[in-house]
């Protein structure tokens, strides 16, 4: 496993990002003083994957070690996408999956989120959490996020955003260096992506280091 290097080769820092997301106390800490932000505003992002009725389709895109599942009821009854560049990243979802008890609702599944080989239309919510800044393409993984998304659908997510602080300079500069982070966007820059993308009632709110985001397509 190499220490630093592209997501799809699974470094050690990814392995270091689910440890840290799922330990809510240490973790959190950790989390709180790099990013002045809280594991409980990812965790709370989740929730909306909880609310919809069975025979909804969701995807999760980059699912990490599946983070999101935080949001899923056993017995929930809908179809929970699990998309990532990364397979190691998909193994660890699929054992959360399984010590969750909601691996009959979750399909696995290798994929880019700059180009996703879904049809239009074809999620009610997609949900894309701390994945937009590790891309080549920011906007055109949010125009292909919009694209798989139902008319009526939603889009939520969160991204390390270029303009939250200068005191979190040195983070962006130091994963773009290991090469995790790509060149990620401003604020104003993803909400003209979402808009560009044709979706609607947007909405931003900063925490720390993060941008939490959510948007509709309406039609």
């Amino acid at each position: 496993m190499p220490l630093i290097g592209p997501w799809a080769t699974d470094p050690l820092w990814a392995t270091a990002y689910d440890w840290l997301v799922e330990h809510e106390t240490v973790g959190g800490l950790i989390w709180r003083l790099g990013t002045d932000s809280s594991l409980a505003d990812l965790y709370a992002a989740t929730a909306e994957i909880g609310r919809l009725p069975a025979g909804s389709r969701v995807l999760d895109v980059p699912c990490g070690g599946g983070v999101a599942l935080r949001g899923l009821k056993r017995g929930q009854g809908i179809e929970y996408v699990a998309a990532d560049i990364s397979p190691a990243m998909l193994d660890r979802t699929v054992a959360a999956a399984v010590e969750r008890g909601v691996l009959d609702q979750v399909r696995p599944k290798v994929e880019d989120m700059q180009a996703l080989s879904f049809d239009d239309d074809s999620f009610d919510l997609v949900v894309s959490l701390t994945g937009l800044h590790v891309v080549p393409d920011p906007v055109g993984a949010v125009h292909e996020l919009a694209r798989v998304l139902r008319p009526g659908g939603r889009l939520t997510g969160s991204a390390l955003l270029t303009d939250t602080g200068l005191r979190f300079e040195g983070l962006r500069l130091a994963g773009r260096v290991a090469g995790v982070l790509g060149p990620s966007l401003s604020t104003p820059e993803l909400l003209d992506a979402l808009g560009d993308a044709g979706l609607t009632r947007i909405r931003a709110e900063t925490s720390g280091a993060f941008v939490y985001f959510s948007a509709a397509k309406t039609r």
